[in-house]
Order: structure tokens, then C-alpha cells, then sequence
């Protein structure tokens, strides 16, 4: 049967329940969230003249927990509106609505006794049919079925979200014998889809896949700060992101977690884990158990392996914990030849590679930890999965690692990763020599645009499920480049559309870029049907290169400036008015120039995780890549539309004078930098590239047209000037602004309003583009924005390549 998700309805509204709800919330659902009734009024309340039968009273914490889910930072919300898609309630009042739902999701304190009493109360109202699920960490999946009907068995299975739910990508789905099978596809694909995560298939085994694996990791790196005589400062630095690690690392992620928690999950591993090769290493050293007992727990007691304070100088100061001493001490630089020989490397496989080959204790401790790593996961399968890529799946997304397990083994070589299991006294599966006895020395390899994986039932390699249809550059790189130089690769993507990524440091765009650009469009109106823009890495591009603009500036070299400003202005025009479909695929980061891209593209695909802004008047500038010109184009075709002149002028002004980034692709609409109708959001980063090639195809089959170039956009001249000039000046006099703002706030003026015209004017986009690239110069020469921009390259905030 076709199943559609519109209600969903979160019993428990605790941390988890409440974002729970807002990401169902953010892809569109109806959400009814409900949580237990208080016993009774509290002192406010009674104040007010209010009791228990009070419907405010009875659903004071839900609501309290979902208005402090909305306060959060970093938010759970989309779009700050999404949340009246979020209906509130309690168990004794409104758990007959749930009737009304097509999923109903468990989020309540992890006890199997209060878990059993919510099902049976939802068991009264849930209609047949209706997809039923627990989020428990830990709990055992089938112990929750005890006494519930077939139907109820037959829709149940553990769907497992990992905190911060918006933010952090695995869900883990864990079925048991009664789930249907068609009910776990539809879980594992509406989870990837729709609610854009890693949806990884487990099996009912204590803390299923990742937290079992990656708790194991921490407590391995507990112990190795005594083995290996390491402070928690040096563990951090060794695998924070130079390994391809959030930069919260070991002992900081721990402190973020709690410690309490962490101790939770590892006690419960050792006692439900009795056969498991490791069990010894789940017992907590005393140095955590001191920890545990003075209540050092992390953020939440203000101090755990972290300690914040305010030092003599009156200066904030993070203190270290010394473990041998348990007493916190100031942090200390550190520094290995490893690290100093391999932070030049910009490709996290070559680097890695460079770190295990140090001889001195980081690389020890890279080879010691990695050698009980690989011997740990080869050895739980089939146990917590019958399938390789799903440790590595779940290990990356629930633990923000760009590199899992197996994918580091086959870097390193698989003779060599063996070595180091053996080496760390580690016993292998029979698996792994059957493995090298057939010759299969790789578990994954790429043939023909698709990635495979060694199975060890059919032992052959297989096409990892689920990853059948999808586009990837990482999959296509190798076999379809077209061409490159030192900044881009164009990729053939298959079906009469290439894509162009960026190589440089945060994606930035200088020259090569700029080149590779053209290059594509030149390849794409020759052989090709259209052109998709997006990068692998953590973001789509930090901007422009503005420390090469810095160097153009302190030379005075205005007609160098001049030139490289006006080949980005017609690389951008050239995106808009290519004789191809030009797609750009934006995610996380596209700022400046990166946001410009994506204004000029005939179609945005954007990830939801989307930040992006013109952020150039922070560094003393305006957007002079054709983002100023194409807001005062868009102002020209709002007020067409009967738009209030001066509001919609005063608001492009604003979004661009305050450096306004989108916390969202959704706010992104909000602020004018996507256009409604015609940009998309993809929940799914997985996904974004396939649709965004699709949406290329879908332009160049419908008989795509080239655009003519804008010559009839409206400007408004002095009209708005004046406006512009005196909140300048205003804000000049209040002290709000510096008399540096004030000239910067007037050379965007003069361009959004189409320079001191008398009245209401028709210009072209190459007249707006001219008085950009001047304004844009001007500043460039201005001591103040000589100073800024010198101040932020000392300071590495700018990019120098």
C-alpha cells in the first residue's frame, strides 16, 4: 500500500521529543506532541488563580519543554513559523487524537516499565495500520512488545534519532522478527528521504550499532591516556579534525554528552555484553569514577574534563584536567612532528595516511588505536550487523567522522591493517583471512559510477542497497573527470550533464575557480545539456578569495582589481545567461561569492543546512560579484508586483548593510537570497546532487532558453538615496556606526537605489554591474578596509591560498 506521513504524533516532549517534533515540523508534517500531566499547580500558577484542571496547568510541560526546544541554540526550527505546525497536549486529555496519526513515536524516559505503560495506553486509540515506533537508546526492542496486539508488533521497530535531532544525520532503525518487511523499508526510505538521515538497519543488540562502536572508541581513548601517557589536551588535538573529527574531538564531545550519560551506556555494554572480547574495557577507570563521584559531569555541572573560569587578569580561561592529578590546569600547546608534517595536507586520505606513518607517540598512539579498532569491528559482525557498511554509515553520521572504520583499513592498505589488529594483540574472524585467501584485499570498490562492498554472506562484492540511483561525486570522481587544473574538476554525471566542484581551502574562489567556471560552460553549450555547480567538503564555498583582493589592494593595483572584479561579475552573468540549464547545489557554507553563484543559477537545489549570506560589508566591502546589482534587480521586479518602494528598499539595504546569513535554506527565501517558486530544499545531503542533476535534465528536455539579459530594471534614485543618506547619518550621530560604515552604507545605497538619478529610471544589469564593480574598488583603496582586511588575514578569518 502507498504510505503518506502528514501526523505524527511525539509522546514525550523531554530534549529529544520536543526537536523530534520540530524536525517533523521542518519537512511539513503535523505534529502532535504530548507529555504527562504535572500533580499539580505550581506557586505561578496558583498566583493566577489557577488549578490542575486548568488546560494551561495540565500542559505546562509540554509546552514549557517546547518553548525552551524553540529558545535553543543552535535552533531545531527550520523557519521560526514551522512551529505552529506543532500542536501540544497531554496523555489524560488528548491521547485519543493520536487516532488521528499516521505515526506515532515513543520518546519517553528510558524505562522499560513506563514504556509498556505508554503502549498500552496507545494500543486504546491507534488505528490498524499506523506506523508505530520507540526511540530508546538502549532498551532491547523486542522486550517492548510484551503483550501488545499482532497489528501493533507487525508496524513496531526502534527508530532511533541521535541528538541534536535537526543537526546530527543516523537514525538507526532496529526491527524485530515481527515487523513487516515492507514496514522497515518504508522506515529505512522515508528516513533518508524525507527526513534526510543516514538510515541505518540494525539488529536488536545492546546500544545497536553506533553507540556501540563508538563508546567502545571512547573508552579505548580513556585508557590509552594511561597506556600511552597522553593528557586529555593531546588525545583532543589527535583526533579532533585533523582525522576527520568534529573539532569537539574525544574529551570535549564527553563533555558536551555528560560523562553520566557516557558511564551509563558503557556499565550497560559491560553487563549486557557478556561475550563480547572487549568487556574489560568497559570498566571505568578510577579516574572517572573520582570524576562521577565529585559530580564532574561536564556542561552541565559547569566542569568535567573542561573547566571554564576567570583568571587573575580578569580573562576567561578553559582549564585542562590533569588526570593523574585530578586538579584543573591551564592548557597546553601541543605539538608532535606527526601533526607538523601532515597539517599541510589538505586531502583527509593523504593525510591520514601521513599520520600513521609518524614515528613519533602520535603515531604510536594512531597505529595502538586503530589496531584495537579494526580488530573490534571485524569481530561484531555478524553480531550488531551483517554488513560492513553499516558500521562505517553508522559510525560517520552518528559521530560526525568523515572516515568509518573499514574506509580507513582500505586506505592504509589491507595487509597493513591487519598488521596493526595483530600487533595490538588483537584476535581477527575467520572472515577476514577468507577474505585475503580469495584475493578480495578491499572492502569497497568502484566500478562503473556505483560503490561496492564486500559481503560476507555471498563473499562477493556488492552494490551497497539504497545507493543504487544516487549521483556521487566521490563514486564518479576516478572514472568520468573530464578536466581540472589545481582549483576544480569537471565530472561527468552521465545522462548529458556535468558538474564542476572547487578544491580550495573552504572552496573559495579565486582565479582557478574563476577558469574552471568558464571551462565547464564552454564544455557544457558545446557537448553537454546543462551544468550542475556543487562541492564535496564540509561547504559549498566560504566566498571569494579576499586575501588576494587584500595583496591587489595594498599594491594600489586598482586596474588589476578593477579586472579580476569584472571576470567574477561576468563569470557570474555568464552562469545566469549560459545557452545551458546551470544548477547550483549549495549546503552549509555559501557566503559572499558563494551566495552570489547561487543567485545567478537558473535553479537552486539548496541543502536545508543552509547559511548563507552577502557578508561583505563586515569587511568593509559590498557584494561585487553581481549581488548587489541583482538585489536592486529583484527590488525592481518586486515593486513591479506592488510592493511599498521604501519597505522593500530599507529591507535589501538591511540584509546586505547587517551581513544577514541565513540560518536555514528556508530562511534564505526569508532574506531574498532564494527565490520562491523556483528554488528547492533537499532535507537529504545524500540526495541533493541527484536531484539537482535531475533538475538540469528537467530544464534542458522542457526546451530550455537562454535568458536575455535584464536591460529594464527600475531604480530609484534619489528617492532612496535620501533615505539611505540619512539613516546613515543618523546612525552616524547615535554612534551606532563609524564614519567608515557611513561610507560603505553610502556606496551601497548609490548602487541599490541605481546611483543619483532624479527619478524613478530604467537601467540595464551591465549599468548596475559597473557602478557595483566602482563602489566595490573605491573601497578596496579606502584605508579603514585596508585595515579590516589586514587584521582578518593576520588573524587567519581570511583565507590567503
Amino acid at each position: 500500500m502507498n504510505r503518506h506521513i502528514k501526523q505524527v504524533a511525539i509522546l514525550g516532549s523531554g530534549v529529544m521529543g520536543s526537536r523530534i517534533a520540530c524536525h517533523f515540523a521542518n519537512i511539513g508534517c503535523e505534529v502532535l506532541l504530548l507529555d504527562i500531566v504535572p500533580k499539580e499547580a505550581n506557586e505561578k500558577e496558583v498566583a493566577k488563580g489557577m488549578s490542575i484542571s486548568d488546560k494551561a496547568v495540565r500542559n505546562r510541560i509540554v509546552n514549557d519543554a517546547l518553548q525552551f526546544a524553540l529558545t535553543s541554540n543552535p535552533s531545531p526550527i527550520y523557519r521560526k513559523a514551522f512551529a505552529s505546525r506543532i500542536k501540544t497536549g497531554n496523555f489524560d486529555d488528548d491521547m485519543h487524537l493520536i487516532a488521528n496519526c499516521d505515526w506515532i513515536i515513543e520518546v519517553v524516559i528510558e524505562r522499560l516499565d513506563i514504556k509498556q505503560q505508554v503502549f498500552e495506553k496507545v494500543e486504546q486509540f491507534r488505528k490498524p495500520g499506523t506506523l508505530i515506533s520507540s526511540n530508546t537508546s538502549g532498551i532491547p526492542i523486542h522486550l517492548m512488545l510484551a503483550g501488545r496486539s499482532d497489528d501493533f508488533k507487525q508496524h513496531f521497530a526502534g527508530t532511533h534519532f541521535f541528538n541534536p535531532p535537526r543537526y546530527l544525520p543516523l537514525l538507526e532503525i532496529i526491527p524485530t522478527t515481527e515487523t513487516k518487511p515492507e514496514v522497515v523499508d518504508f522506515y529505512m526510505s522515508f528516513g533518508a528521504k524525507e527526513l534526510g538521515k543516514k538510515t541505518v538497519l540494525c539488529k536488536d543488540t545492546p546500544a545497536f550499532i553506533a553507540n556501540r562502536v563508538g563508546v567502545y572508541s571512547i573508552m579505548a581513548l580513556f585508557h590509552a591516556v594511561e597506556t600511552l601517557d597522553l593528557t586529555i589536551d593531546e588525545i583532543d588535538k589527535l583526533t579532533g579534525p585533523v582525522l576527520g573529527r568534529p573539532k569537539s574531538a574525544t574529551f570535549r564531545t564527553c563533555d558536551v554528552v555528560g560523562l553520566d550519560t557516557l558511564a551509563h551506556v558503557a556499565n550497560g555494554l559491560k553487563a549486557n555484553c557478556p561475550n563480547d572480547e572487549e568487556k574489560e574495557l568497559f570498566e571505568l577507570p578510577a579516574f572517572i569514577q573520582k570524576m562521577l563521584e565529585n559530580n564532574w559531569l561536564g556542561s552541565k555541572t559547569k566542569q568535567g574534563f573542561f573547566k571554564k573560569t576567570v583568571n587573575a587578569e580578569g580573562k576567561k580561561e578553559i582549564l585542562s584536567l590533569n588526570l593523574k592529578t585530578l586538579e584543573y590546569e591551564p592548557g597546553k600547546k601541543v605539538s608532535f612532528p606527526t601533526l607538523e608534517m601532515a597539517k599541510s595536507i589538505e586531502d583527509l586520505q593523504q593525510r591520514t595516511k601521513m599520520l600513521f606513518m609518524g614515528m613519533d607517540k602520535a603515531g604510536q598512539f594512531y597505529r595502538t588505536i586503530f589496531g584495537g579498532l579494526f580488530g573490534y569491528v571485524t569481530n561484531r559482525i555478524p553480531e550488531i550487523s551483517d554488513d560492513l557498511y553499516k558500521i562505517d554509515d553508522a559510525i560517520k553520521a552518528g559521530f560526525g567522522w568523515e572516515l568509518g572504520p573499514f574506509e580507513t583499513w582500505d586506505l592504509l592498505g589491507f595487509a597493513q591493517g591487519k598488521d596493526l589488529a595483530l600487533k595490538a594483540g588483537k584476535t581477527l574472524p575467520n572472515w577476514i583471512n577468507e577474505m585475503e585467501s580469495a584475493d578480495c584485499t578491499s572492502f569497497y570498490k568502484t566500478e562503473n559510477g556505483k560503490r561496492y562492498y564486500y559481503d560476507l554472506g555471498s563473499k562477493s562484492y556488492q552494490i551497497i542497497p539504497g545507493t543504487e540511483s544516487l549521483v556521487s561525486l566521490n563514486v564518479l570522481r576516478a572514472s568520468n573527470k573530464v578536466w581540472g587544473n589545481a582549483d576544480t574538476t569537471i565530472v561527468d554525471l552521465g545522462d548529458g550533464i556535468i558538474n564542476i566542484e572547487f578544491h580550495t581551502k573552504m572552496n573559495t574562489i579565486g582565479g582557478g575557480v574563476i577558469e574552471g567556471i568558464n571551462k565547464a560552460i564552454d564544455l557544457a553549450e558545446k557537448d553537454y545539456r546543462g551544468l550542475v555547480i556543487s562541492n564535496t567538503g564540509g561547504n559549498f564555498s566560504a566566498g571569494a578569495n579576499v586575501g588576494m583582493i587584500f595583496m591587489m589592494a595594498v599594491e594600489q593595483e586598482m586596474d588589476e582589481l578593477n579586472f579580476a572584479v569584472k571576470a567574477f561579475q561576468d563569470t557570474m552573468m555568464r552562469i545566469r545567461y549560459s545557452n545551458i540549464p546551470v544548477i547550483v547545489a549549495p549546503h552549509n557554507m555559501a557566503l559572499g561569492g558563494g551566495c552570489e553563484m547561487s543567485m545567478h543559477a537558473d535553479k537552486v537545489i539548496a541543502h536545508a543546512e543552509l547559511y548563507m549570506g552577502l557578508v561583505e560589508f563586515g569587511v568593509g566591502l559590498i557584494p561585487g560579484g553581481g549581488g548587489s546589482k541583482e538585489f536592486a534587480k529583484r527590488l525592481s521586479e518586486e515593486l513591479k508586483a506592488g510592493d511599498i518602494k521604501i519597505n522593500r528598499l530599507r529591507e535589501r539595504f538591511l540584509t546586505i548593510g547587517q551581513a544577514k546569513v541565513s540560518t536555514s535554506a528556508h530562511e534564505a527565501f526569508d532574506l531574498g537570497y532564494l527565490r520562491e517558486g523556483i528554488d528547492e530544499v533537499v532535507v537529504s545531503r545524500e540526495h541533493q546532487l541527484t536531484r539537482a542533476k535531475a533538475a538540469a535534465l528537467e530544464l534542458a528536455e522542457n526546451g530550455y532558453i537562454a535568458p536575455k539579459r535584464s536591460k529594464n530594471v527600475t531604480v530609484v534614485g534619489q528617492e532612496g538615496l535620501g533615505i539611505v543618506f540619512v539613516g546613515a547619518n543618523s546612525m552616524l550621530s547615535g554612534n551606532y556606526m563609524s564614519e567608515h560604515d557611513r561610507v560603505i552604507s553610502e556606496k551601497l545605497g548609490f548602487v541599490l537605489c541605481g546611483g543619483d538619478l532624479s527619478e524613478n529610471t530604467v537601467v540595464s544589469e551591465q549599468y548596475l554591474l559597473d557602478l557595483e564593480r566602482k563602489a566595490f574598488v573605491e573601497l578596496c583603496m579606502q584605508r579603514k578596509t585596508l585595515e579590516r582586511l589586514e587584521s582578518l588575514v593576520k588573524s587567519g578569518k581570511i583565507l590567503r591560498n
